[in-house]
């Protein structure tokens, strides 16, 4: 499959597995899954038509890993972004005790002021190194990454959660866990 198709793939599956199932006919399971075999007839339905080598490949090869297929490639889920009320079934666990966060510089502000927040989503996501937090930041104009000391936001209690391709995953960043990187990174 050329880079074009697996990118439309990739963000059609992202629209409708993280935040309107319901517009092609799907409910998301706990977890987040949805039958592969109810995905491809949906997708077909609505006009976006598939096969399952293509949607096999858009798995493997989505640089950002966004999607899993179950133990028995039967079921397919986001691994995380979901603007959806749906319980992803994450567990708890402990983070390195740095992780960082890239956004562009016109939120850098308020991200100082009021720390992260999780918006519209079910989580802030956080990344495990400088250079992917950077290229995050970049997406939304002049890249800022800010350090976060996860390591003290756990020891103080607040919960993260790690998805099945390596995003840590937590409710809110407050302002006094946040230390703004500078071009050197770490």
């Amino acid at each position: 499959m050329d880079e074009m198709r697996l990118v439309k793939i990739s963000k059609y599956l992202s629209k409708h597995l993280r935040h309107q199932p319901e517009r092609i006919g799907l409910a998301l399971a706990p977890g987040g899954w949805v039958g592969v075999d109810d995905l491809l007839a949906a997708c077909a339905a609505h006009g976006m038509r598939l096969s399952r080598a293509e949607l096999d490949e858009v798995v493997a090869r989505n640089n950002k890993q966004r999607f899993s297929l179950d133990e028995t490639r039967t079921r397919l889920r986001a691994n995380q972004g979901h603007s959806v009320d749906v319980d992803l079934e994450l567990e708890p666990a402990t983070p390195p005790d740095v992780l960082y966060h890239g956004t562009g510089h016109r939120t850098a502000d308020l991200i100082r002021r009021e720390g992260l927040r999780r918006m519209s989503r079910h989580h802030v996501h956080l990344s495990r190194d400088v250079e992917t937090a950077r290229r995050v930041g970049a997406r939304h104009g002049r890249p800022v990454v800010f350090a976060v000391d996860a390591g003290a936001m756990h020891r103080a209690g607040l919960v993260f959660y790690c998805s099945a391709n390596g995003v840590w995953l937590t409710e809110h960043v407050p302002p006094q866990y946040l230390r703004e990187e500078t071009d050197g990174g770490a």
